[in-house]
């Protein structure tokens, strides 16, 4: 599952000059569940490693902070980092090691199989770590709708078996319809998605709507995180040099 979010504070792209703001800060779309399993892996790894930490003997503690400066900058990358920045003008994605800004005119497409990913115009792929595919998820929405397209079916039969009994229970059925996730005249309200895939549906309708404006043009820029690749490496060469020499 995903979640949209508005981010008021977020810096704003730079824009050619003469060009139009954007209609909304940055929505971001990131997994809730990630954050939380992120978070409670960095509880145990700290719980256990702090008590290797105090309570160990000779080289206990050292081991203790070389695993613990490999495995935190890894489950912050994977579980507390990927996020999907999308505005008027670009898509920015926070993959674990990456971060790659497409304007959307340098978006080819937006897929979705068993992961979710964007296609630049070189065909260059991109995977949205923050956007993980769900098929059980998909399943639930399939089986919602499914739910759904019956009910409204049974409302119509009910309506037009009623047209003869007056107005009033018309009225009646219908109002009967519209709830449950039903619209008026028993139609559904909308296609049940997944959270994942209604964030991909969210993202192609703002492509189609801004890739062949001005400010949405430039280059497909990509950064190594070094920030999160250095202490890893850092705890895992002090980690292979303490086994090495015990």
């Amino acid at each position: 599952m995903t979640t949209p979010e508005h981010q008021p504070n977020d810096p704003e792209p730079t824009r050619p000059p003469g060009s139009a703001a954007p209609r909304y800060q940055d929505r971001v779309y990131r997994s809730p569940a990630a954050l939380v399993g992120g978070v409670l892996l960095l509880a145990l790894i700290g719980w256990l490693g702090i008590d290797a930490v105090v309570t160990g003997e000779g080289r206990t503690p050292w081991l203790a902070l070389a695993t613990m400066l490999l495995l935190v900058p890894l489950v912050v990358a994977y579980t507390l980092r990927p996020a999907v920045y999308v505005n008027d003008e670009r898509l920015r994605v926070r993959n674990p090691f990456r971060v790659i800004e497409l304007p959307w005119g340098q978006v080819a497409s937006l897929r979705s199989g068993f992961s979710n990913e964007v296609f630049d115009e070189s065909g260059t792929k991109y995977q949205l770590w923050a956007l993980p595919v769900s098929l059980r998820a998909r399943n639930k929405a399939v089986r919602a709708e499914t739910r759904a397209a019956a009910q409204a079916a049974r409302a119509a039969r009910a309506g037009s078996g009623s047209e003869g009994s007056g107005s009033g229970a018309g009225s009646g059925a219908r109002a009967s319809a519209g709830r449950g996730g039903l619209g008026p005249g028993g139609v559904p309200s909308g296609p049940k998605r997944a959270e994942s895939d209604r964030a991909m549906d969210e993202m192609r309708e703002m492509h189609e709507l801004r890739q062949s404006e001005e400010a949405a043009q430039g280059e497909v820029t990509v950064r190594w995180a070094y920030e999160i690749a250095g202490p890893a490496v850092v705890g895992a060469v002090l980690l292979a040099v303490l086994l090495g020499v015990g």
